[in-house]
């Protein structure tokens, strides 16, 4: 069993590397900073900074609230389709 759960992390934290990848994207097409950004979503500059690096806290994948994702696409001016990449890993066995 622990081979599904190491295999699931890491496929988790690629998925949040390719949403790093997406809003990094977004935020130069609107050509904002990201304090910019993360002042008009509200949240703090580092949180803003962790997410376009993949992760939400130092060692852990990203994992934005929804109220946060949306947020985000309001200030990028984006769906959130555009922001959230396809091909998300399969958490139901989890």
């Amino acid at each position: 069993m622990r081979q599904r759960n190491d295999d699931l992390e890491a496929d988790w934290a690629a998925f949040a590397q390719r949403f790093a990848t997406s809003l990094r994207t977004a935020r130069h097409k609107a050509n904002l900073s990201q304090e910019d950004v993360a002042y008009r979503a509200g949240l703090t500059r580092y949180t803003y900074q962790k997410y376009e690096k993949g992760e939400s806290r130092p060692g852990h994948s990203a994992n934005p609230t929804l109220r946060t994702l949306l947020a985000l696409t309001q200030v990028l001016g984006i769906t959130l389709t555009d922001l959230v990449p396809g091909n998300a890993p399969d958490l139901r066995s989890r």
